[in-house]
């Protein structure tokens, strides 16, 4: 890289998921916060047809306005990477043209054709660096069937669960799970696709529901009465431990939605809302036992970079990790930034925290 020009930074969002419009949301804010006297940044969106197209930088048309969902503006011009880490602007009807080299890029994609090591494992081939997980890492922690075999693996207490593909369901096993049970893809986030099923009768439509999103499905039993606590994890700068910080704590608000999902998340109405609590009011001893569980989640998986690791507290005081998300929001609702920024780390230098991780780090294998 010239030491005359700015880093050079590709921030990546959108793509061909169901959480492309919460990709949208967290771009715009990172694309707010990112310190443009020390980097240029270069906006390109991923449509939901899989076009990857070079954004203007106007960030109105990413957020969420009065209800309406993002998504990435496809009438922008194509652009590809090319060799030697440039990004070529393939314009049809005229000769290609290159933006130049990319030093680092942010993937700020969630779900699966983003977050599951897909463009982790591009990126490798092409020999640029950027911001987050490796391919492993990104696929273990997309899948929650695979990702509790690991967690279970270094020791972390899940819940149990039963996988389902296609029509094949094993009844007998998710009777013995007992109800109330959790129906969701196996592959997604932000909530979309999760059912609470409280009987057998609810639950072919709970997994046909699960499966628009993802053929394989994921069912669990449901934690009795948990607290929901959740920590931001940091990969350590020069080789040091990865570190957490605050525990917080999410609360669903009003009898329309018994538990976090989409709308409670992203499009709150009325009494209908989730309270976040940061910190969560929790005993010293309890909030560093889970504090350290979400390391030891981080480093199960080799996570890089960051990630958001949540958990169940149970009455008895029984810890039970949920799931960890190697790219989190970062939306202004979002708990990774909200956490960093209880914990010492507002979110512009938790953005520069990051691309400088990613820029330290080496290509390759690792």
């Amino acid at each position: 890289m010239s030491a005359e020009r700015k880093i050079r930074v590709a921030v990546v969002f959108g793509g061909r998921s169901s959480e492309h419009a919460i990709s949208c949301v967290t771009a715009a804010n990172v694309l707010q916060a990112i310190d443009r006297d020390k980097y240029e940044v270069i906006p390109i969106g991923i449509s939901t047809s899989g076009h990857w197209v070079l954004e203007s930088g106007d960030t109105e048309h990413l957020s969420i306005t009065d209800g309406k969902l993002p998504e990435v503006d496809v009438t922008a011009l194509p652009v590809l990477f090319g060799s030697n880490r440039e990004l070529v602007v393939n314009d049809p009807g005229s000769v290609p043209s290159t933006l130049g080299e990319v030093d680092v890029v942010f993937p700020l994609l969630h779900g699966p054709w983003g977050e599951d090591g897909t463009i982790q494992g591009l990126l490798e081939m092409t020999d640029i660096r950027y911001v987050g997980s490796g391919v492993l890492a990104s696929a273990v922690g997309m899948d929650k069937h695979f990702m509790k075999i690991v967690f279970q693996a270094a020791g972390l207490a899940v819940t149990p669960y039963v996988v389902v593909r296609g029509t094949q369901v094993d009844r007998a096993a998710v009777a013995a799970l007992g109800y109330p049970v959790f129906v969701k893809p196996a592959r997604g986030g932000s909530s979309l696709g999760i059912t609470k099923v409280d009987g057998p009768d609810e639950l072919d439509e709970a997994i046909t529901a699960a499966q628009v999103h993802d053929p394989k499905v994921l069912i669990e039993a449901a934690a009795t009465n948990p607290r929901e606590i959740e920590v931001a994890v940091l990969q350590g700068l020069n080789g040091a431990r990865p570190e957490a910080s605050v525990c917080g704590e999410i609360t669903v608000s009003g009898g329309g939605h018994e538990f976090y999902d989409f709308e409670t998340k992203y499009l709150p109405e009325g009494d209908d809302f989730a309270a976040l609590s940061i910190p969560a009011e929790l005993p010293d001893e309890v909030a560093a036992q889970i504090r350290e569980q979400s390391v030891l989640a981080f480093e199960a998986i080799e996570g890089e970079g960051l990630a958001r690791v949540d958990f169940f507290l149970e009455p008895d005081g029984r810890v039970v990790i949920n799931e960890i998300n190697t790219m989190p929001g970062f939306t202004p609702k979002s708990m990774f930034p909200l956490l960093w920024n209880a914990s010492g780390l507002d979110y512009p230098a938790l953005v520069d925290r990051l691309l400088t991780l990613a820029m330290t780090r080496s290509t390759g294998l690792r």
